[in-house]
């Protein structure tokens, strides 16, 4: 019965901890969509004005154009290439889910921020029951995988092996199998999707998960590559479980 609970209690809070991320996703998306349409509208007629008139600008023009270009970039709205780029959203369902999982665990890239007052405060609630939400959820997953630990122990323990070297054993067999799958194969995968070097997504891969977060390197963020669907929601659910992998390591 014990077993079973545990069990249900740990279905219960990992179901809702998507939803709560979920639903964060959904509210930050009907927040911000429009302000950035509106942001790219701007920038757009920034581009095109400049493009007519630029052999009749001034120091002082040119030096303005710069400060807004800047500006522009800095909120995540990059007026390159044609006007189908213009209609990527950064706050698309994909995009808002991997914000919201970037916010309560703490990463911050900084790449991808609110700019509407709405969004700036439901941020700041939503961080506040967020965090603590992720610390247990990190906790009992962590919880569930060192129970996997103590079962491998038991085993070898039954094989006749001293307790100091099972704990050895046991601490090695996390740390390999972590480093290969949540380390060495994700850099793989971002070498193809990225067009990273595997240095560059070691490097992605262990600032991220470490929650450092310089915010150099982004999944998800060059406008001349093509990225299927839901590609950061993918790339947020490895961050969440390889957090949880780190805490485990802790825990040993």
């Amino acid at each position: 019965k014990a077993m079973c609970s545990g069990r249900l209690q740990t279905a219960l809070l990992v179901a809702g901890y998507f939803v709560y991320l979920l639903v964060g996703a959904a509210v930050f998306q009907a927040l911000e969509r429009t302000a950035e349409k509106q942001e790219k509208m701007a920038a757009a007629q920034m581009k095109e004005a400049f493009l007519q008139n630029f052999t009749q600008l001034t120091v002082a023009e040119m030096e303005q154009f710069m400060k807004n270009l800047i500006e522009a970039i800095q909120n995540g709205v990059y007026p390159v290439g044609n006007e189908s780029q213009f209609e990527e959203s950064n706050w698309d369902f994909s995009n808002s889910f991997f914000f919201a999982g970037t916010v309560v665990s703490t990463i911050g890239y900084g790449t991808l921020h609110p700019k509407t007052a709405g969004g700036q405060i439901f941020c700041v609630f939503f961080a506040l029951f967020g965090i603590p939400l992720n610390i247990v959820f990190l906790h009992r997953v962590g919880k569930m995988l060192s129970l996997l630990c103590k079962k491998l122990g038991k085993f070898l323990y039954e094989k006749g092996m001293r307790q100091k070297k099972i704990k050895f054993l046991t601490l090695l067999f996390f740390l390999a199998t972590g480093i290969l799958v949540f380390l060495c194969l994700p850099s793989v995968f971002f070498q193809i999707t990225e067009g990273w070097s595997y240095s560059e997504g070691i490097y992605f891969a262990f600032i991220t998960l470490s929650t450092i977060g310089f915010g150099d390197y982004v999944v998800g963020k060059q406008s001349d590559r093509k990225y299927f669907s839901y590609y950061r929601v993918l790339v947020a659910i490895w961050i969440l479980f390889g957090l949880a992998w780190i805490a485990l390591l802790f825990n040993l």
